[in-house]
């Protein structure tokens, strides 16, 4: 199981009333961090992105993670709970 430090997050409401959040993080062993930022129109429904935080990485340590985030809901669900707690709407 890969392991992932949260180093800053935050979720705000657009001006069309979205919800729009991010978290920046770091897994265990890899060189690069990553942000996720996430999408919902209800605060229920969520998409999201994956990109290098700052400067790219190895492709084949990103391609890892985000298979990882697709396959564990519990790494997903952390990452977003970061953003909707760090935005204060718990």
């Amino acid at each position: 199981m890969l392991q992932a430090t949260i180093e800053r997050a935050g979720m705000q409401r657009d001006e069309e009333d979205n919800f729009v959040g991010y978290a920046v993080f770091s897994m265990e062993g890899h060189a690069a961090a990553y942000e996720i930022t996430f999408l919902s129109k209800n605060g229920k429904d969520w998409d999201y992105s994956l990109n290098f935080a700052g400067e790219s990485g190895l492709e084949e340590e990103f391609l890892k993670v985000d298979a990882y985030i697709e396959e564990n809901d519990e790494l997903f669900d952390d990452l977003l709970d970061a953003a909707i707690e760090a935005g204060g709407f718990e």
